[in-house]
């Protein structure tokens, strides 16, 4: 299912991809998690920089994402902030999936945990890794478009 950008409540977004990667194509999933992580989301305690996406056995996990606990919200429990955490996906994506990154050379990134209806969603974006001009170039491109719009406010 393709994300929608008009009723979601972002929790963290990754910045440091649409840096690093050219983006092909995003999918929306849920995620598994404990009752401490999501008293942490609303607290705003997690960072995806970090993180990516493994699939393996036909399931998806999103790894090296972390989620700090709360200090009030985990007294009888260990935490782990960066444990695995199961992706929720419907078969026919995780077979997409594996087809790209296997055949085509993709990467799944996190880009941004969000809440829907009530529910933590993450979108995954299908990205390929930049070359060190092509990060050149797009910054130069930024930096001309900046420069055309106060040009166009001067005048």
């Amino acid at each position: 299912m393709k994300p929608s950008q008009n009723t979601d409540h972002n929790i963290a977004v990754n910045r440091k991809a649409q840096h690093e990667f050219f983006i092909e194509d995003r999918y929306e999933a849920g995620i598994a998690l404990l009752g401490w992580e999501v008293k942490s989301l609303r607290a705003g305690r997690v960072q995806l920089d970090q993180g990516y996406i493994l699939l393996k056995n036909a399931e998806a996990f999103l790894i090296g994402a972390l989620i700090t606990p709360l200090n009030t919200a985990s007294t009888h429990i260990v935490a782990d902030p960066q444990r695995t955490r199961k992706l929720l996906l419907s078969r026919h994506e995780i077979n997409k999936l594996i087809g790209n990154t296997e055949r085509k050379g993709y990467t799944l990134l996190p880009m941004r945990l969000y809440w829907k209806n009530n529910h933590v969603k993450l979108e995954i974006a299908l990205g390929k890794g930049k070359k060190l001009h092509d990060k050149r170039a797009v910054e130069k491109e930024k930096d001309w478009q900046r420069q055309q719009q106060r040009g166009l406010k001067g005048g």
